[in-house]
Formats: structure tokens, C-alpha cells, sequence
């Protein structure tokens, strides 16, 4: 037994012998092992080899946008760019899912290989008040304003809940944390006074917990209509919630409707939900003329510019039958080239919507130049709006 004991030892004592000998070696050669391959945090990681003429050219000529998640409507729009615009070889869109509005502006502004965004305006905004990213106004440029995006509240169909203020307290999805749908889902409340909890998730995982009464509503601000919501039916058991235009939010938002042509699976025919709007932007960073960079945005504007019709038809996603690609963002620089391509193509008497556009307005319509009440003229400026819509549309269509 002693001679058994001793044996075991000994043989245990060779094992660990080997084993230190063996990460003694392993030690010794993973530095210049790291050295001579980069295996370290902070080394590059490197690049393909021999990517050849085809790579060289594939790569010369790819712009990426970063655009929003699965469930929103900048996706599709991102997608309807690289259906349209892409060329072989020669010229590719590539599109990137992104995490919304705000986290989009920081990918423009840092984010190695993106130099296209899909954003909006409040979060623009609030980045300049904030000055968190620098000075944006010298880092980053719009290319065309978009679409409207709505306001989406849903609740549970059985939940009682016929109001924003019963929200009060109760647990509220404001979607992905730093989107644009979280930012000015908090906008919203604070400026009508109602605080509800919020909690940070995906569209969908909010539905499947708005059901178990787990969350009360789930927010999400989107161009209509946004891909989650027109699959929902009658049977999901979620319907819209109505937001009103207050006046505490009439600075930054415009008033807006869901009809059934938006969603016929929860809203009946005939039947109509009042919500608000946003504008989204599309934004390009500031690179310097003459950069390879500035070269791959300008072809991307031009392409997009000179395409534009395309976007405005089948199957493409309807929201872009409401852009106008001359319309001005106040405050904001255009990227060079689009103001050039612009200016280029202009028509001799464009009739683009001015400062005085409300005034020729109430113009042509009668008795509205006598004095009006406050409620009266806030119907007239919701009409101006809808008005204002259509001549834009107009425009682009060539009607």
C-alpha cells in the first residue's frame, strides 16, 4: 500500500512537473508570438488580404447609413436607397440597423465607416443645446429633411386606458435607451405633466408584456406606417392611443392622424386617431472637399437626387411621397453638394413654402383675414399644415 502511495506520488509529482513546464514554454512564447501576429486589446485588428481589383473597387465605392431597428420605418427607408441606388460593382447603399435617432447622430459623428444617419429634428436640437457631442453644427450636415414621423401609443384593447394622463404612474415601454422615440417620449411627458415609469425595451418584446399586464402602453414615433404596427389585428388585442395637439407641445410637433389606410387591422373604417409628428432628417458628416470620404457622399447625393422619382413609386415605402428635397432645415447647414445639386437643378420659378406661406394661405380663404378668435386660428393653422403637406407632395409628384 506504502509502495502504491509512493508510486501515485511520484507520478503526480512528473504530471505537475509537465504541466509547469509546459505554460513556462507557453508563457515565454505568447509575447513574441503576440508581437509578430497583433494578438493584443489594443492592437489593429487586421484588415482582408489581397482584396485585388474587385475589392479595392467594392470598397471605394460602398456608403453606409445607419438607420433604425427591425420594427421602424428608417429601416425600410435605408433599404428602398440600396434597392434603388445600388449599381454593381460601381455603387452600393449599404444599410446598417441602428438603435434610433440619438445614437444615430453619435454613430455619424464617431463611428468609423458610417458617414450617412436617419435622425430628427428635437434630437438635433437637443445635442446642440447639450453640446455633449462638440459643436455638431461643424461636424454634421443634413442632406434633405424626410418624412413626418408619428407618435404610436399602444395599449392593451381591454386595459380602460382611453388617455395619455391615465398613464400617470404606470409602467411605459419609450423604447430602445438614446433613440429618438425615448428622447422625445420624455419631451412629451414632461411638457404635458405626466410622469409614468419608464422601461427600455423592443417593440416586440412590449407587446408580449403589455398583454401579461406587465407594461401599460409601449411608445414608438415612426413614419406611418411603421411595420410592427400594420401587422397587428383586431385579434393581438392592442389598439392606438389618441394624443392630443396640446398647446404646450405645438413648438417642436405638428398635429397628425392614423387612419385605417394606415392601419386597417386596429383602426375601423371611417375611423381616424389624433396623434403628433416629428420631422426626421437625413444627416451626412461634414467631411472637407476633396477627402475620398466628401467624394463617396457627394455621388451618394447625386445618385439619390437624380433617382428621386423612383422613391415615389411602387413598391417604395410611402412616406417618401411626402418629401421634399428642397424644403430648408432652419438652423442646420446642408452638406455641400446637396446645396449645390439643388441649386444646379433648380426651376426658373420654384415655388417652394416661404415665411409668408401662412398669410397666402388665409389668403384664399374668405372672411379669414377678419380677426379670429385663438381657437379659430389654431383650426385655420392645422389646415395650413395639411395644406402646406400637400402642395410639397405637389411639387415632387409633378402635380
Amino acid at each position: 500500500m506504502t509502495a502504491c502511495f509512493r508510486r501515485l506520488v511520484n507520478s503526480t509529482k512528473v504530471t505537475w512537473a509537465l504541466v509547469i513546464a509546459v505554460l513556462a514554454v507557453a508563457i515565454s512564447v505568447l509575447p513574441s508570438y503576440a508581437q509578430k501576429h497583433h494578438v493584443d486589446g489594443n492592437a489593429p485588428i487586421p484588415d482582408k488580404a489581397d482584396l485585388g481589383s474587385i475589392g479595392a473597387q467594392i470598397n471605394a465605392n460602398t456608403i453606409a447609413i445607419v438607420s433604425g431597428n427591425i420594427n421602424a420605418a428608417w429601416l425600410t427607408l435605408a433599404y428602398d436607397l440600396s434597392a434603388v441606388l445600388d449599381d454593381g460593382n460601381n455603387f452600393r447603399v449599404l444599410p446598417v440597423i441602428g438603435k434610433g435617432g440619438a445614437q444615430n447622430v453619435r454613430d455619424v459623428r464617431y463611428l468609423k465607416g458610417i458617414d450617412l444617419g436617419i435622425t430628427v429634428t428635437s434630437v438635433l436640437g437637443k445635442f446642440r443645446r447639450s453640446g455633449e457631442l462638440g459643436d455638431i453644427y461643424d461636424k454634421i450636415d443634413y442632406i434633405t429633411k424626410l418624412s413626418s414621423d408619428e407618435m404610436h401609443v399602444l395599449v392593451r384593447s381591454d386595459s380602460g386606458i382611453t388617455s395619455l394622463q391615465q398613464l400617470n404612474g404606470k409602467k411605459v415601454n419609450f423604447s430602445d435607451m438614446g433613440s429618438a422615440t425615448e428622447v422625445s417620449a420624455n419631451d412629451v411627458f414632461e411638457r404635458l405633466g405626466i410622469k409614468p415609469i419608464e422601461v427600455n425595451m423592443g417593440q416586440a418584446d412590449a407587446y408580449v408584456k403589455m398583454k401579461s399586464g406587465e407594461v401599460a402602453a409601449t411608445i414608438q414615433f415612426g413614419a406611418k406606417p411603421a411595420p410592427a404596427i400594420a401587422k397587428l389585428r383586431e385579434s393581438d388585442g392592442i389598439r392606438l392611443l389618441p394624443v392630443p395637439y396640446d398647446a404646450r407641445l405645438q413648438q417642436d410637433y405638428l398635429p397628425a392622424t392614423l387612419t385605417n389606410k394606415d392601419y386597417p387591422g386596429i383602426i375601423p373604417v371611417g375611423q381616424s386617431i389624433d396623434t403628433i409628428a416629428y420631422g426626421a432628417v437625413m444627416i451626412a458628416y461634414n467631411w472637407p472637399k476633396g477627402t475620398d470620404r466628401y467624394r463617396r457622399v457627394a455621388e451618394f447625393v447625386d445618385r439619390f437626387f437624380s433617382h428621386f422619382a423612383e422613391f415615389q413609386k411602387p413598391p417604395r415605402h410611402p412616406t417618401w411621397r411626402e418629401v421634399n428635397l428642397a424644403a430648408d432645415l432652419p438652423g442646420w447647414r446642408r452638406f455641400p453638394a446637396a446645396q449645390e445639386w439643388l441649386d444646379s437643378h433648380r426651376p426658373p420659378s420654384p415655388q417652394l413654402v416661404g415665411e409668408n406661406s401662412f398669410d397666402q394661405f388665409l389668403a384664399q380663404r374668405a372672411g379669414a383675414t377678419a380677426a379670429l378668435t385663438s381657437d379659430q386660428r389654431e383650426q385655420l393653422f392645422r389646415e395650413f399644415l395639411k395644406w402646406n403637406q400637400d402642395r410639397a407632395h405637389s411639387q415632387n409628384t409633378g402635380g
